[in-house]
């Protein structure tokens, strides 16, 4: 390799290199000490006054030397650049080349003029020993190799060769090689000493990069010899474990570090029992990767890899902001985000952790709460409002249930508590009522205060035979046999429940076939006029004939169609059918259809009645549409609308079972109303108790007033239509006192019969 240049190198290197020419200074005091010396003996001994000066020659270039030396040590070599290096490499080699001048001066003087051999063996001696300790003070520059060789040996070859001595000359040119051998030995070393600090700078700058690297890891780091010892710790794993002292650890056993360097890290100042199993394992290969919590608010992930040779290699990072995102999570998946409560999943695990914990069996009860009319608390207060609602029934469950009942939010407004009933009380059930008894009552909501109550359903069982895919099976039947029987009741589980629950499905599925199919009968309610002398209207009544179970009440299928969502089939089917058979009735009598809630929630009633006019031809005016109080309470404004439309197509509105709903005097002003049907609880017990015989007068009195057609239904005794008929209470009656429901056919034979009755009363009248 050839030897490196000033120009090649490095900045840096070439400043180290003409640094190393500065530096070691004994040599130049030894060697102007030597040299001084050496030319005293020798004019001594030839009494040549030329080596006085030679003396005074090395003293003055020392003290210029030195003086440079001095200056070179107070410069700032930070800012040096390549030329300000080259400059004092040339002052450094001018002063070095003048002292080996002088004593190749000094030698060829000895050799040519003095020609004393004493002197010529000194000089030459002297001059030699100086170019041998040219190599090792002088390798960094090539120039001070070169010029001090030749300042040494060219005066002694010129002197040798001007002497005539033959043996001299040619032991002088032997100089050439030599020098020419120290130069390639001081390259050799300039060469070997650039190799190495390159090097060393690579080496350096790869430790510098590791350093950074390791000391800027995100995650900490401990490597461990086959002994326990920390041989390297970085920066983030004294922040993790607060260790202050990185360099410190060094050496140090790792689980003394632990245990008592970072003490207020740990619970109790020491490592607890189980972080120490896990440290344990991990370092002996046992256990690869463990999460350790330190202390509430630290969890460190560690991993750890085992060489050949031992050493032991842990990565760990702080896991705390992850461990409390998946805490959070968890939480959502596991918790209701509105009351804070399990839901049914969780709810269902910790109900088999608890039952799993216990020793013995015992009686044990799930009980299923659902908050009464609560979609009306929706619609009249809004979901904001409804949602606060709930969070109030959340915490008044929390507050009664304690810690011996678990409370959980099912779905909605369902809400269900387990009674594990770990003290084995035998009268359980007085609990569960007990418990559905106190949630009964005022819950105040954004200064709204409310009356609430709650089905209640419940299963008690044995602790043993709980199976998650049959509580709540169970527990809503009691809810659904609750609901049946009175909102605001609790019902128990009992096998018969299930029977029929399996009995209302089957029943479910054969209306559902019934309505689409159109298996459904249409009966009709005469309304007659007071006197009986005509039928004005019929009221359209649907009528359900099960193959095999006879004929099921209205009461029950019509419920039914309205939990199962399909009322709008019965509606659909009954308007075409009254529509279509009204339409072979003689004279004007009219048809009367009940609508439901459903079908005032959109406007599709609208398109199903004038389909069913066109259809069957009938004239608007005489189809009658009845809806009651109960439908009018969800959606006013919806309702509202779809009645005008009706209204306005000629179809007559009427408000059936009038007086039973809330509010009802108001539906008369802001409805648009036809006919009044006032309910058969005003007319019940009329002709004995006058209050109520008053408050039908009163009613009928208002509705007068407001110019509406006057229907009373429930007329069943003679006394009550002569009462009504005398007091001029009603323009129709509806009644078993007149025509329970007939079939279609026969209402035709009673229009046609009540028709020649009135043409023989106009005959004989005029005869």
């Amino acid at each position: 390799m050839k030897p490196p240049s000033p120009d090649t190198v490095p900045t840096d290197v070439y400043l180290s290199f003409v640094s190393s020419l500065f530096g070691n200074r004994k040599t130049l005091f030894t060697g102007v000490a030597v040299h001084i010396l050496t030319y005293v003996v020798v004019f001594m001994s030839t009494r040549a006054s030329i080596y006085l000066v030679l003396c005074l020659a090395f003293a003055a270039v020392f003290v210029l030397r030195m003086y440079s030396f001095r200056l070179f040590d107070a410069a700032d070599k930070h800012n040096f650049t390549r030329a300000d290096i080259a400059s004092w490499e040339t002052r450094y080699v001018i002063g070095a080349a003048a002292t080996a001048s002088i004593l190749g001066v000094g030698s060829g003087y000895a050799i040519l003029i003095v020609q004393d051999p004493l002197a010529e063996f000194i000089c030459i001696a002297v001059t030699m020993a100086s170019m041998v300790s040219i190599v090792g003070r002088n390798y960094g520059s090539q120039k001070a190799i070169d010029l001090q060789t030749l300042a040494c040996c060219l005066p002694i070859i010129i002197a040798c060769l001007m002497s005539e001595q033959l043996y001299k000359a040619i032991v002088s040119i032997m100089l050439v090689p030599f020098g020419l051998t120290t130069r390639a030995m001081a390259n050799g070393v300039r060469e070997f000493l650039y190799k190495n600090v390159i090097a060393s700078r690579e080496i350096s700058q790869i430790a510098d990069r590791f350093d950074t690297a390791l000391n800027n890891m995100t995650h900490g780091l401990f490597m461990l010899d086959a002994h326990n010892r920390i041989l390297v710790v970085n920066r983030k794993a004294c922040e993790l474990l607060n260790f202050s002292h990185q360099e410190q650890l060094k050496d140090c056993e790792f689980d003394v570090v632990l245990r008592y360097g970072a003490r207020h890290a740990f619970i109790d100042g020491s490592l607890p029992g189980l972080i120490q199993r896990q440290m344990a394992q991990l370092v002996s290969g046992t256990l690869s990767r463990t999460l350790i919590q330190f202390n509430e608010d630290q969890f460190l992930e560690f991993s750890a890899s085992r060489r050949a040779d031992g050493v032991v290699i842990l990565i760990f990072e702080d896991v705390t902001v992850r461990i409390r995102a998946e805490r959070k999570i968890l939480h959502m998946v596991r918790y209701d985000p509105l009351t804070g409560l399990p839901n049914r999943e969780y709810f269902v695990e910790l109900v088999k952790e608890k039952l799993a914990a216990r020793s013995g069996e015992s009686q044990v009860s799930i009980l299923v709460l659902d908050v009464d009319d609560f979609k009306h608390v929706n619609d009249t207060k809004g979901h904001v409002t409804g949602d606060r609602l709930l969070v109030a029934i959340g915490e008044r469950l929390k507050q009664l249930a304690g810690s011996a009942v678990l409370p959980a939010r099912l779905v909605g407004d369902q809400f269900v508590l387990f009674f594990p009933n770990e003290s084995n009380e035998s009268d359980i059930d007085s609990r569960v009522r007990a418990l559905h008894a106190a949630m009964t009552g005022t819950y105040d909501v954004d200064d709204n205060s409310f009356r609430i109550s709650f089905s209640g359903g419940y299963v008690t069982m044995s602790s043993r035979e709980f199976r998650p895919e049959e509580w709540q099976i169970k527990a809503d039947l009691a809810l659904f046999d609750a609901k049946l029987r009175m909102k605001g009741s609790c019902s128990a589980f009992e096998q018969e429940m299930d029977a029929r629950y399996v009995e209302r499905q089957k029943l479910k599925d054969d209306l559902r076939e019934a309505v689409e199919a159109g298996n459904l009968l249409a009966m009709y309610q005469p309304m007659f006029t007071p006197d009986g002398a005509r039928i004005d209207c019929c009221e359209a009544l649907a009528r359900w004939t099960h193959p095999e179970k006879g004929s099921i009440p209205p009461n029950i299928f019509v419920q039914i169609a309205e939990e199962m969502g399909i009322v709008g089939g019965i509606t659909r089917f009954m308007i075409n059918r009254a529509c279509r058979d009204c339409a072979s009735w003689p004279g004007q009598v009219a048809v009367s259809v009940n609508l439901s809630a459903q079908d005032l929630r959109s406007n599709d009633i609208v398109h199903i009645v004038a389909e069913a006019l066109d259809a069957s031809g009938l004239e608007p005016t005489r189809l009658h549409l009845e809806v009651t109080e109960s439908c009018l309470m969800d959606e006013m404004a919806t309702v509202r609308s779809i009645l005008a439309d009706l209204r306005a197509k000629g179809i007559t509105i009427a408000i059936d079972d009038f007086g039973t709903g809330f509010s009802s005097l108001s539906y008369l002003d802001s409805l648009p109303v036809d006919v009044v049907k006032i309910d058969r609880s005003f007319v019940r017990d009329i002709t004995t108790d006058s209050r109520r015989f008053k408050l039908l007068c009163g009613i009928v009195d208002l509705s007068r007033a407001l110019s509406l057609h006057i229907v009373i239904e429930g007329v069943e005794t003679l006394e009550q239509l002569a009462l009504i008929v005398e007091s001029n209470l009603a323009d129709i009656i509806q009644g078993y006192v007149f025509s329970t429901p007939v079939p279609q056919e026969q209402v035709i034979g009673m229009v046609e019969s009540l028709a020649r009755r009135q043409s023989g009363l106009r005959h004989d009248h005029v005869a």
